[in-house]
């Protein structure tokens, strides 16, 4: 069993100002696994104080200097991809091959990219007598949740650390192991004393403390949108800045000229992917009504393919997070069934054969009405609703009918039209065929949060806008 007793704080691992801790379970045995250090108010000053003092050096740094410890953490990190990915199938249950691809390479991405963004990122531009500057904002506080943890913590972490802010990462509790080897790179790779503390605990007892701080300057959180609202609610009093990438219930629009088929069997699994715990995943499906039976018949028969069961075989889906989140979504499926949807595949309880862990049946529902619950609420669970539409601007209308905002895909042959429709959805990461990219902006319009990340659009959040009038007067008549 793993055991973490300390925070990394100001350089070095230290204890915590009182001792206690947590327990983290395994989500496939249901067995406590871990136990980690609690933190508190008082470890939340000690990190926040060490950022503080680290900023004037760290913010006075140069480019060539950010960039050579990024590549020294490039180095650590390749060196335990195996840890890692190791503990996020211990600690939140990805499926082996999940966690050592692209659980962990999409950490590897986030470096990768900020580096190549810091290269060629202008800090500084004049116009006319104006310089406009892009400075450091100064102590960011990073929250981040369990369901991609080194995606999140690094998508946070490196652009910050680029831009010159010194940061206190405060991992969530149900997956601190993988924050925990992080710091652990971090430490390996030479960061100076300050620059980057870790605190464990949660959300009461280090997320409260680190939002309200006075000397933090940042909060960007990821997470649930209840938890968003309280985070606000906390760093109001102090005006520092939030940005906030939160709930999704995003559209995949099927357009009528689609390979249709081809596109509704290959939705099915990168929606299930990771048992469905991804903020941006596609869960409502839209399709022509007049084929509504053709996808029905079509995912049925790609949701029974995926193999659900221990992480650390080949099952192509592990558990859920934990029993609260188990429950939540049997509650949401139960509610698909009472409310009419029809019943695809999957439904109420484990699959077969599977007695122990949290595991759900990959279950479709069609036939849904975008006013059923099922339809309107993030379930955060391998669930998909399948949604009929009678021509592709009533297609763009269900798309939007919604309190959420964060992505969405459309899939059609005919590029133009695929082009427009995408550009008709209010949401923050709109896909054509499923595309990626990670130099475009990632973040969510309404209740889906605030700011962006990924690419040179992550870095701006981080800075803060100087305007130096007169720099240039003899430029101010050009």
């Amino acid at each position: 069993m793993r055991e973490y007793s300390q925070f990394y704080i100001d350089g070095a691992w230290v204890d915590p100002a009182e001792a206690r801790s947590f327990e983290v379970v395994n989500p496939a045995t249901e067995a406590v696994c871990g136990m980690v250090a609690n933190g508190s108010a008082a470890d939340v000053d000690r990190a926040v104080s060490a950022a503080r003092e680290a900023f004037p050096a760290w913010s006075a740094s140069s480019v060539p200097e950010r960039i050579a410890l990024l590549r020294a953490i490039g180095a650590e990190y390749g060196k335990r991809a195996g840890d890692l990915a190791a503990a996020l199938t211990e600690e939140m249950g990805a499926p082996s091959a999940l966690a050592c691809g692209f659980q962990v390479d999409l950490g590897a991405g986030h470096l990768s990219t900020a580096i190549e963004v810091l290269e060629n990122f202008a800090f500084e531009q004049r116009r006319g007598a104006t310089l406009v500057v892009k400075e450091p904002i100064g102590v960011c506080g990073l929250i981040t949740p369990w369901n991609w943890p080194m995606s999140l913590i690094a998508v946070k972490v490196f652009p910050a650390l680029a831009t010159g802010c010194t940061t206190v990462l405060k991992p969530s509790e149900r997956s601190p192991f993988t924050g925990q080897i992080f710091a652990e790179i971090l430490d390996a790779a030479g960061v100076p004393a300050g620059v980057f503390n870790l605190v464990q605990g949660n959300g009461p007892s280090v997320g409260v403390p680190l939002s309200a701080h006075p000397d933090v300057d940042l909060i960007s959180f990821t997470g649930s949108t209840r938890a968003g609202i309280e985070i606000a609610r906390n760093a109001a009093p102090s005006v520092k800045r939030v940005t906030q990438e939160l709930g999704g219930k995003s559209a995949n629009i099927v357009l009528d000229d689609a390979d249709f088929t081809t596109n509704v069997a290959a939705a099915i699994g990168p929606m299930m992917m990771n048992s469905g715990q991804t903020c941006s995943a596609l869960s409502r499906m839209l399709v022509p009504r007049a084929r509504m039976d053709e996808a029905i018949d079509t995912a049925r028969r790609a949701a029974a393919q995926l193999s659900v069961g221990d992480p650390t075989g080949d099952a192509a889906l592990g558990p859920v997070v934990s029993g609260s989140q188990f429950d939540k979504i049997q509650a949401f499926i139960q509610k698909g069934i009472d409310e009419g949807a029809t019943l695809v595949v999957g439904g109420i309880g484990r699959p077969d054969g599977l007695t122990k862990g949290y595991y759900v049946r990959p279950t479709v529902f069609a036939n849904v009405t975008n006013d059923m619950t099922i339809a309107r609420e993030e379930i955060f669970g391998p669930v998909l609703a399948i949604l009929g539409y009678d021509s592709v601007d009533h297609a763009v209308e269900i798309a939007n009918d919604t309190e959420y905002g964060l992505a969405g895909n459309v899939a059609g042959s005919d590029l133009d039209q695929a082009r427009s429709v995408a550009r008709r959805i209010r949401s923050g990461w709109i896909t054509i065929n499923d595309a990626f990219d990670f130099h475009a902006p990632f973040g969510g319009y309404r209740k889906s949060g605030n700011g962006r990340e990924w690419g040179e659009f992550g870095f701006h959040d981080y800075l803060e806008i100087k305007g130096i009038l007169g720099y240039a007067p003899e430029e101010a008549g050009s």
